[in-house]
């Protein structure tokens, strides 16, 4: 395969992921699916640093684009070129690192809940994730419903997607530099 025709892969694989990583992005400011909790500013701290909007999705996003041009052909035009597809997938790698850490504390921590009457804390921010494995932790919080399985599994989505998001990433350096280094794979066809 050529290093434009594995460009193209790389750049069509990595767009689903930068979907689907803005979708849970979105989701997690909308627990037990309504917008009360982020009008009263009642939200898990990772989610409000968005690492699945600006991480996976637009730092994912931006090196998807070019990469897909970089091999629209099927064949790459220049070296210049894949050089700055290594470039742009070394962006995409770090988005996806920064994704990976938002997601992790956000996981790690656990989800900001009404733990009493009036108190809202996240009860399972010092407890080595023991509460994941734990169900009985769970009715620890009271407000939102579900919001620790919902958290969990949008954070665990988001953990995963950067994996795949950063290995993509990484094919693409090593694809791109061996673009730039042996030359592209441009062939003359007849008339």
């Amino acid at each position: 395969m050529c290093t434009g025709k594995c460009s193209l892969c790389i750049s069509v694989s990595l767009y689903p992921i930068v979907l689907l990583s803005i979708i849970c992005n979105i989701l997690l400011f909308f627990p037990d699916w309504d917008v009360k909790y982020v009008r009263e500013g009642h939200i898990t701290e990772q989610v409000k640093y968005m690492g699945g909007f600006i991480g996976g999705g637009v730092l994912g996003l931006i090196p998807a684009l070019y990469i897909h041009l970089t091999g629209e052909d099927g064949c790459c035009a220049n070296r210049f070129g894949m050089f700055f597809s290594v470039v742009f997938a070394a962006v995409g790698a770090a988005g996806a690192a920064y994704s990976f850490i938002v997601a992790l504390l956000g996981f790690s921590e656990g989800p900001l809940c009404r733990i009493d009457d009036k108190k809202w804390d996240t009860p399972f921010k010092n407890g080595n994730l023991t509460y994941v494995s734990n169900h009985q932790m769970w009715a620890t919080c009271l407000e939102p419903r579900n919001v620790v399985q919902f958290n969990m599994s949008l954070f665990l989505v988001l953990m995963g997607a950067s994996c795949l998001q950063a290995l993509l990433c990484a094919s693409q350096v090593i694809n791109g530099l061996a673009g730039c280094i042996c030359g592209t794979c441009n062939r003359k066809e007849g008339p």
